[in-house]
């Protein structure tokens, strides 16, 4: 790599100009499937909530299995800042068969925990891995997606989390029912559905190129541009030409920490802000209410272990909804406008079903009912917390911005959640309970006031014109 050269580039608007071809398909499945992992990887976890607590499994406490949860968390949170580090000083491409494959050693160490702490352990390796392909795979699809349809497809492929929480819940249904398999082994068996996921993952990913925009900044501009001209020619687009004056970059081999730290601390401040209010708000409202909500069904509508996973689906399958439906409002009506919109409303109706259930109200099913239809909402906006902190930060730090918000998202308003409502569900008391969802509903209308007041406009706005480059000041 050459440091400190000047060059000017097309790279960035022969991507954006690129039409939709069946190359970008491949880009959506091959690194979108990260998503179905953590999906499948949360969802068995948490069917599994109930299950786990019998002596003839590990015999957990529900405390236990929300600091499963927890440790899971823990890991993510950790991964997301190491790899995401890495992905950006290395490349993406590097870091896209590092994090998977930290994943697959988790998952199927999970598999054979023998007590509390093994299982706590592994759970975090697994966490790990998928922290890492946050921050990989979010900056690179970011990227390489056309720019006035980067909003539908990041939410698609973020929402795509809940197939796989479609597939872990209908696999429970199968798994966890002792007349088909042993109780003791049928909990340990899940979880090689997603080390199965991921060998498939590794093999589709062998295709998939270095983000020719981090190999511009990176001194390696002709490289970047042959990528671009090799995708051209495979899908039939004519090279575009420009009118307009081409980027300009000085290159590095790097960026400094300290140089990181003034982006993210002083000169995007605000931006910063605002990414963390999303992405913590967003982690709570999840983390508190789906890691336990097999605990809710055993507990306070006493739902046999191994049916628990016939209430996850239809819960994941509107999760899986919400972004395919409202994905490309982000893209037309705007990024404002939707987010403020989306927040605000699942905030609104999680305290109006807290009500209800407090109030005594709800059967499982209705209570599955109205966590469907918030969800289908509270999923859109979910996902947006992920394409803002992707797409309103420098390219040169895009990867790291992305683990520092998930990472401290997660540990301000997802590591406790599941201690907490483990703990509050043990108490058996449901105005307790209502008064956490009532927690969780303010944390989401406070997102939404957020956005509506400093959100970034970047429906159909380059990156590069969203966030100027680091390399390209004074140019």
């Amino acid at each position: 790599m050459t440091n400190g050269e000047t060059i000017e580039s097309y790279v960035p608007a022969r991507l954006d100009g690129l039409p939709w071809s069946r190359w970008h398909w491949l880009i959506v499945v091959s690194l979108g499937a990260t998503w179905i992992l953590d999906g499948l990887e949360v969802t068995l976890a948490g069917a599994l909530g109930g299950i786990l607590t019998r002596p003839e499994t590990l015999g957990l406490t529900p405390a236990r299995v929300g600091a499963t949860a927890t440790c899971y968390l823990a890991g993510a949170v950790l991964g997301a800042l190491l790899f995401g580090y890495g992905t950006d000083r290395f490349g993406r491409k590097k870091f896209f068969f590092i994090t998977v494959a930290v994943y697959l050693i988790g998952t199927a160490l999970s598999a054979f925990s023998w007590n509390f702490w093994s299982y706590a352990f592994f759970r975090a390796i697994t966490g790990a891995g998928i922290g890492g392909e946050y921050a990989a795979i979010n900056s690179a699809i970011d990227e390489l997606i056309p720019a006035r349809v980067r909003g539908r497809v990041d939410l698609i492929i973020n929402g795509s989390y809940w197939i796989g929480a479609a597939i872990g819940a209908a696999a429970t249904l199968v798994l966890l029912d002792p007349r088909r398999i042993p109780v003791w082994l049928g909990w340990r068996c899940a979880f090689g559905i997603g080390a199965t996921l991921g060998l498939i993952i590794i093999f589709f990913r062998r295709w998939i190129p270095e983000s020719p925009r981090w190999l511009m900044i990176h001194g390696r501009n002709r490289q970047a541009e042959q990528i671009v001209t090799d995708v051209e020619r495979k899908i039939g687009a004519s090279p575009l030409h420009h009118s307009n004056i081409p980027i300009m970059i000085h290159t590095r081999t790097h960026t400094p920490r300290r140089e990181i730290w003034d982006a993210i601390v002083h000169e995007h401040r605000q931006r910063s802000f605002l990414g963390l209010t999303l992405m913590a708000t967003q982690a709570f409202f999840y983390n508190a209410i789906f890691f336990t909500y097999a605990l809710v069904l055993v507990r306070f509508y006493g739902v046999p272990e191994g049916n628990v996973g016939a209430y996850l689906l239809p819960f994941a399958l509107g999760n899986a909804l919400g972004p395919l439906v409202l994905g490309h409002l982000f893209d037309t009506i705007g990024r404002k406008q939707m987010i403020a919109a989306t927040y605000g409303l699942a905030g609104i109706l999680l305290a109006l079903t807290g009500w209800l259930f407090e109030a005594g109200l709800l059967t499982a099913q209705t209570q599955t009912l109205a966590w469907t239809i918030i969800f289908f909402i509270a999923s859109a906006a979910a996902s947006s917390a992920y394409l803002t902190v992707s797409e309103i930060f420098p390219l040169e730090i895009r990867a790291m911005a992305i683990a520092i918000f998930f990472a401290i998202g997660t540990l301000v308003g997802g590591v406790g959640a599941p201690i907490l409502f483990g703990w509050i569900i043990g108490t058996g008391s449901s105005t307790t309970l209502f008064l956490g969802y009532l927690l969780a509903a303010v944390l989401m209308i406070f997102g939404a006031v957020m956005e509506a007041w400093i959100g970034v406009p970047a429906e159909r706005r380059s990156l590069e014109h969203v966030a100027a480059p680091l390399s390209s000041k004074g140019l």
